[in-house]
């Protein structure tokens, strides 16, 4: 079933796990809040996006991590927000009917500590009007010493195979670039039942002060986002899309991008969609510009549609094109 109202041209048009979304933008959980975050800003719409991923919501509410929780680096920003949400009784029966579902489609992030609470917010999200839940297995499995569930190929698949058992909704499984082999990990999540795949999920890294000589980060750790790490993001979306082209599971790319150079790369590389989340934090209209400059890209080389570009990229010597719109 289609949004209605949009104004976005047809040509951006993409359907992704059996939802047709306005735009191949998808803004990222945990930058935009339950959708509200920008609803502030004069001229931001949720409907130049495709999708927005709510904020992470687990079982029990949760206060998150001690400040500070947030800090930019070179190229980039440090965050260990520690999923402060309030539960997903609350998301659910609270936050979910304030929502306008007519202006993009919204997809529940479902995040917990063991199998049995990623299964009971999954259950949660399944009885709602939510279209879609992305898991994010980059949360530590307390039962298994605390080791992330996104690391472990085979504890990745046991998660996604518990939640594909108690929805039919679709289920985008986040994976971790803090892992030997992401192909790999996306074969297993694949084979287990997910219907897309969000790749990537921030790098792990640090900041330190050296007057106090302690961490900046009140968790000493924290996701690593921005643009600092977009080449990294960009070749994982590669090999992940080697694995998944054959399976039609389709891709949320995410990781640095901030212009509409970024977007088509994304996209060549075999992204059907491409997630925009720290850009946001400076410019929350991005998604008007990165819009604008896929849909002239498209006209430009004659491409009806946004799958005609999906994974075409020309390894065999081929460069992108400078996107002046970028």
């Amino acid at each position: 079933m289609d949004v209605a109202g949009h104004t976005l041209p047809d040509s951006l048009k993409t359907d992704f796990c059996g939802l047709t979304l306005n735009s191949p933008l998808v803004l990222l959980s945990g930058c935009v809040g339950f959708g509200e975050e920008y609803t502030r800003v004069t001229g931001f719409s949720n409907r130049d996006a495709g999708a927005v991923c709510l904020k992470g919501t687990t079982l029990k509410a949760r206060l998150g991590n001690p400040p500070h929780r947030i800090w930019e680096t070179p190229s980039g920003m440090l965050n260990a927000i520690g999923l402060q949400n309030p539960g997903v009784d609350h998301v659910v029966n609270k936050i979910l009917p304030t929502l306008d579902f007519s202006e993009t489609r919204f997809i529940a992030n479902v995040s917990g500590s063991t199998v049995e609470e990623y299964v009971e917010v999954t259950r949660r999200f399944d009885d709602s009007p939510i279209d879609a839940m992305e898991i994010n297995i980059s949360c530590p499995n307390v039962k298994e010493g605390g080791v992330a569930f996104g690391n472990d190929p085979e504890m990745s698949a046991r998660v996604v195979a518990a939640c594909r058992k108690v929805t039919h909704k679709p289920l985008i499984t986040k994976l971790s670039p803090n892992q030997t082999d992401i192909a790999h990990n996306a074969r297993r999540c694949i084979e287990a039942g997910t219907n897309g795949l969000a790749v990537i999920n921030t790098l792990m890294g640090m900041a330190i002060d050296p007057k106090t000589r302690k961490p900046v980060i009140g968790n000493v750790q924290g996701g690593l986002s921005g643009p600092a790490i977009k080449p990294i993001a960009l070749l994982k979306v590669h090999q992940v899309y080697q694995v998944a082209r054959g399976h039609g599971v389709p891709i949320i790319g995410q990781g640095g991008i901030t212009t509409v150079h970024d977007a088509l790369e994304f996209l060549m590389a075999g992204a059907a969609t491409v997630g925009v989340g720290t850009a946001l934090f400076y410019d929350p209209l991005i998604c008007k510009t990165l819009n604008a400059g896929i849909a002239e890209y498209l006209a430009r080389h004659g491409l009806k549609r946004v799958a005609e570009l999906v994974g075409r990229l020309d390894t065999g010597g081929g460069q992108l094109e400078s996107c002046a719109a970028g």
